[in-house]
């Protein structure tokens, strides 16, 4: 893989890993990850990464060539708080959310606007992908602006459970949500991700539940999965 820094002139589009910033109340950090074959006349899906604790976005971006080298535009923001650790760049968390919601609306959707600037991407096809810790923001984000985006995707994590997001009814039915989740995961009982499911079923959201043989690692099935659902959402043949 590649890395190039968007703010270089005359760089052609190719397969790999972006790095850039946005400046919305302050400069955050972008990464992104564009697909073997980018074809600038084909509307492409993006997935908007949320990291889990103590992660940061360019480790949780790496989950994007595992989900399909071909078939989406990959994004990843930065958690506002930094954490202890003993890795360079990493320790981020998203902290008590529901005071952050402002900023991190902000900032994501200035990180969207950016990348739809510069790359193709289909407008009704963006994804909120929450790893872990991040399916938190995601929900928070997805529930908060139904209009906005196409679906919110939680791998082994959870809705808020403090302050936990209102859903907007009847505006919220038009988002699909994918729930991965792993059988073991004693960081985030299998219970919350079943209530979840539970929650959007009975609100009339379009929800699909799986789950797999993992703890709170994720399983490669999940991704495969995840990759099959948003293709079939989508309606558009797997490139």
């Amino acid at each position: 893989m590649f890395q190039y820094n968007l703010t270089t002139p005359d760089v052609r589009p190719t397969e790999g890993f972006y790095v850039s910033a946005v400046h919305a109340a302050r400069r955050r950090p972008v990464r992104t990850f564009l697909p073997t074959g980018y074809e600038p006349n084909y509307p492409y899906p993006l997935l908007v990464f949320f990291h889990g604790h103590g992660g940061n976005e360019e480790q949780v971006l790496r989950l994007a060539p595992e989900v399909s080298r071909r078939n989406f535009i990959g994004l990843s923001v930065r958690g506002p708080r930094r954490m202890d650790s003993w890795q360079p760049g990493s320790g981020f968390s998203w902290g008590v959310q529901h005071e952050l919601d402002g900023v991190l609306e902000d900032y994501v959707f200035e990180a969207v606007r950016q990348a739809r600037s510069r790359y193709h991407i289909h407008s009704e096809r963006i994804y909120l992908v929450g790893v872990n810790e991040g399916a938190e923001p995601a929900y928070r984000l997805g529930l908060a602006y139904p209009e906005r985006f196409a679906g919110i995707i939680s791998l082994n994590g959870c809705m808020p459970r403090e302050n936990p997001p209102r859903l907007r009814l009847p505006e919220a039915r038009q988002l699909r949500v994918f729930i991965g989740h792993g059988l073991a995961n004693v960081r985030v009982p299998l219970g919350l991700a079943i209530a979840d499911q539970r929650l959007f079923y009975t609100a009339g959201l379009r929800v699909t539940y799986e789950t797999y043989a993992t703890s709170h690692w994720l399983h490669d099935d999940m991704l495969r999965d995840m990759n099959r659902w948003i293709v079939s959402e989508c309606d558009v043949p797997e490139l």
